[in-house]
């Protein structure tokens, strides 16, 4: 538990944990144009320690962690987990378009944390030493490309390296609060509500707008959460009430109290209350920090982006396992790189922190209300909360949420177009797969057989058949494959034995290896086998036929073909999906990873038969 707490601590809280170092900035900055005086700065500390108890403690650690799927977190294990209970009857369509969008926000997110945690780190450089300033895109670019050169090594490698440094960031920004808290004690005061309620009562509009900024606090509770399945609910839980929470609160209290001595500090708060002997370390371990930050974000894409193949979402990519121990550790190539670059986009064009907090939030807070809605369904449906109740804690939660979504939604004109432009491109991508492979999956099936009718014809009239055994994936198991018919109409043979296999991802994150096969008989040397798989594993169909013996059928690979179809897609002007989704379709279909790779099926034993299917 201790080890796994410490390596939560060097991945999971990252991102929330370097929030400092421009949240309290942001809340003061020009366009919010809020004065810094006592009042004022008592509600912002106010508003930043309740969102922290609100948004991260009760809803995210307390309560939406609770709602994880068999150990698996995130947006897509949790709509996984509601799909499987509201079934596809009433209210499927919400929570599938909801969570989707949820998703996608998130893919944002995983742009937009890297560029504004490391930009905001290396911009101490400026305070040290103001003729550095030209220097601080270029090193930043050169850190974030070191980050992504790493990632195959693995979450477990980079855990190692990286607890150790937060936990020395966590205990320093402790420090450093303490030590201006020593010089204003009064600002403890702030933890009573009544500040952040005098605050925005006072301001009215304007207290609505800087939300905008207050939200930038909590950005990393949804990563945490993502991040469940790599490290468990309980470490995480112990790391956050045992360093980050009280860590993030002391410092916090210290850039307020420092700007009630010396309201010219709101420039750079966090910087500012650093000694200027020890600035530059500072300026370095920040940045390690914020890279950090960065890999938290970075880990929870990867196991989205995961979750999001295995549901049907997305097309098949490379996934590697990076750790012999932790399932949950993986590294995706595709996602990696796809990454890099957005960020990089975006570092050249807004070039500072202070321009890329105007993108920032819109993400993360989309996602959030989406996890509080889905989780709310979970406790209705799954755990049986009494109605009341689940109205009662979800008033709470998504009129907070509602209020950080629309005063980051202010934020579109001057930047906040990114993240939603990210998130608007990855719905559509997600849900035009998800469609299409539906849309496809009825094609085949009007130009197929059903299975009993083709059984009874080969009874009536046997086909010649040669030794061996043929195994033919489909992905409706009472359909005959169209791969089978393509031999029979070129080769006009059968094998004497016939395996019609079908691969099923399941809702749940594993399946165990007992429940793995179902295997039926359903004629003279003809088999019907379901594999069985989690939304959190990788399909492995040679080491699945091994575990058939235990069911009467053993498997001898030199004796074995495996025949797969491999359609081409012919876009139409049927009614069933626009031209334009139905061309993005046929292009990620193009791209997916082979069927033989994702599955695990040695290519010198796979026969693949080609047949055009017009959409």
């Amino acid at each position: 538990m201790a080890s796994l707490s410490a390596g939560a601590v060097g991945v999971v809280f990252g991102d929330i944990g370097t929030s400092p170092l421009y949240a309290l900035q942001q809340c003061f900055n020009q366009e919010n144009g809020l004065r810094v005086n006592s009042a004022n700065v008592f509600g912002i500390a106010s508003l930043v320690v309740w969102a922290l108890f609100i948004v991260v403690t009760i809803k995210y650690v307390l309560f939406v962690m609770r709602a994880d799927n068999r150990g698996e977190g995130g947006i897509l294990a949790l709509l996984a987990l509601v799909i499987k209970s509201v079934g596809k009857g009433k209210g499927y369509g919400f929570v599938l378009i909801l969570g989707l969008f949820g998703a996608s926000l998130f893919f944002g997110d995983g742009i937009i944390t890297p560029a504004i945690s490391v930009l905001s780190a290396v911009e101490g450089l400026n305070v040290a030493e103001p003729a550095l300033r030209p220097v601080i895109v270029p090193v930043t670019l050169g850190i974030l490309v070191g980050l992504f050169w790493i990632q195959s090594r693995g979450t477990a490698h980079i855990a190692r390296i990286f607890a150790p440094v937060m936990g020395v960031w966590f205990v320093t920004i402790a420090l450093l609060g303490v030590l201006q808290i020593f010089h204003h004690p009064q600002i403890l005061a702030a933890l009573s509500p009544y500040y952040a309620a005098a605050f925005m009562m006072s301001h009215g509009w304007h207290a609505f707008v800087v939300l905008g900024s207050v939200v930038l606090v909590v950005t990393g509770g949804e990563a945490l959460y993502a991040d469940m399945g790599h490290f468990g609910r309980q470490p995480i839980r112990l790391a956050w009430f045992g360093l980050v929470l009280p860590a993030l609160m002391l410092n916090y209290f210290g850039q307020s109290a420092m700007l009630l001595l010396d309201p010219a500090a709101a420039a750079n708060p966090f910087y500012l209350m650093v000694p200027s002997w020890c600035l530059l370390p500072m300026v370095f371990l920040a940045t390690a920090a914020t890279v950090i930050a960065s890999q938290a974000v970075i880990s929870g894409v990867f196991s989205v982006t995961r979750q999001a193949i295995q549901l049907g979402f997305a097309p098949r990519m490379e996934i590697r396992h990076t750790s012999d121990e932790e399932q949950g550790q993986i590294y995706v190539p595709s996602a990696n790189w796809a990454m890099l670059a957005g960020i990089v986009i975006l570092v050249l064009v807004f070039r500072s922190s202070s321009n890329l907090a105007a993108a920032y939030g819109i993400a993360v807070t989309g996602t959030m209300a989406a996890d509080s809605v889905l989780a709310l369904v979970v406790a209705r449906r799954i755990w049986g909360w009494p109605l009341w109740q689940a109205l009662a804690l979800g008033a709470v939660f998504l009129s907070v949420d509602s209020s950080f979504l629309g005063a980051n939604l202010l934020k579109i004109p001057s930047g906040g177009w990114f993240p939603v432009t990210v998130g608007l491109s990855m719905f559509v991508l997600l849900s035009t797969w998800k469609r299409g492979r539906q849309l496809l999956a009825k094609r085949l099936a009007e130009e197929s057989l059903p299975l009993d009718m083709f059984l009874r014809r080969q009874k009536q009239n046997p086909i010649h058949k040669v030794p061996g055994t043929a195994i033919f994936l489909t992905s409706v198991a009472d359909t005959v494959p169209t791969a089978l018919l393509h031999n029979l109409k070129h080769n006009k043979i059968l094998h004497e034995r016939v395996v019609f296999l079908t691969v099923l991802t399941e809702p749940v994150p594993r399946v165990s290896a007992k429940d793995r096969v179902q295997l039926e008989g359903l004629a003279d040397g003809f088999y019907r086998l379901i594999l069985r798989y989690g939304f959190s594993q990788d399909v492995d169909v040679i080491k699945a036929l091994r575990l058939c013996k235990a069911f009467g059928l053993e498997f001898d690979l030199m004796q074995t073909s495996f025949f797969l179809g491999r359609e081409t897609l012919i876009p139409s002007v049927k009614a069933d999906m626009a031209m334009w989704r139905e061309q993005l379709f046929c292009a990620m279909s193009r791209n997916a990873m082979s069927a033989t790779d994702f599955f695990k099926i040695p290519s010198n034993r796979v026969v693949e038969l080609g047949t055009q299917v017009q959409l």
